[in-house]
């Protein structure tokens, strides 16, 4: 779907014009990433087959779509062996920064570490001729039980150079301020917590920055103070707010990406749940600064626990 829209009042805020992909070989629910994601759903004994071809079928529709809205896309796809069950989420170890930076990520689960293997990087050099100047290699951090996954994890303000991070088991302050020294960021640090209590996992399901806009799950963190310096950040870069309620974010709401297509529109990526979920003076709101498309991404949401942002990582050459 896409949507008459206004120009945005940031036409030059540097949104990705490219975005990578990974197609799904044995997407699956995970258990080592289960406990720290509320999302996630485990798929039944014998549906295993069943559930892969539907995130597949998913996967495809997505990218269509994306094409559709003139979306340039990079596909990789993952492999057979070793199996990867979270594959179909890329920017959780991997973003890509102008000048050629490549940052690689410590990931929590030992499965999810596979998924960084040297094969992709070559591939995505040689066949899809993006140049890589330099690697910034944060994977050590495992080693200390330390993680950042990626922009799960992060939440960037390339344009104002601002890190907006969520800390939780899989977000540390020790990583997170190593890419900030590294990349030139400002780190805006916050803790969230579901209608549980239950940390936020990640990050980019409770914020969603655009050129004009923030999506943001105010609700979600209790700290007065943290939520007055992360408003004040977000204010002072000129975002218009749209607070997200907890029951949008459980829909998906605050996990959208916004890029820009091939003829320079920006574009804010979502799925049909998270569209679904948004109240109609929110849409208005959205309408009036960007286009939108979106797809039903039920199979991968329920069991993967991410959605159309994660399935994102965006490339910047």
């Amino acid at each position: 779907m896409e949507t008459e829209n206004k120009l945005p009042t940031h036409p030059n805020a540097p949104l990705a014009t490219q975005v990578l992909l990974v197609r799904p070989a044995r997407f699956g629910s995970n258990p080592e990433t289960a406990a720290t994601n509320a999302f996630q759903q485990e798929v039944p004994a014998g549906t295993e087959a069943k559930v892969q071809q539907k995130a597949l079928d998913e996967f495809n529709q997505f990218l269509l779509k994306l094409w559709a809205a003139r979306i340039e896309a990079v596909v990789l796809d993952d492999v057979e062996d070793p199996i990867t069950p979270d594959a179909v989420f890329p920017n959780n170890w991997i973003s890509f920064h102008k000048g050629g930076k490549v940052v690689l990520y410590p990931m929590l689960s030992p499965t999810r570490r596979l998924e960084r293997h040297p094969d992709l990087l070559a591939q995505l050099q040689q066949e899809h001729g993006l140049p890589f100047t330099e690697v910034i290699d944060l994977t050590h951090f495992e080693n200390e039980g330390k993680f950042l996954e990626g922009t799960g994890s992060l939440v960037l303000d390339r344009q104002h150079k601002i890190a907006y991070a969520c800390l939780s088991e899989r977000t540390h302050p020790e990583p997170l301020q190593e890419f900030c020294d590294k990349l030139g960021f400002r780190p805006v640090v916050f803790h969230a917590t579901d209608e549980k209590g239950l940390p936020i996992y990640h990050t980019n399901v409770i914020l969603s920055i655009g050129a004009d806009f923030a999506l943001v799950c105010l609700e979600a963190i209790q700290d007065e103070e943290e939520q007055g310096l992360l408003l004040e950040a977000l204010v002072d870069t000129g975002k218009d707010i749209i607070d997200l309620s907890l029951a949008q974010v459980k829909k998906m709401a605050g996990n959208m990406l916004q890029v820009r297509n091939k003829v320079g529109e920006p574009v804010l990526v979502m799925s049909e749940k998270a569209y679904k979920a948004l109240r109609k003076d929110q849409f208005e709101e959205l309408n009036r600064l960007t286009k939108m498309v979106r797809a039903d991404l039920r199979t991968i949401e329920a069991h993967g626990g991410g959605s159309a942002r994660c399935m994102l990582a965006e490339i910047f050459v």
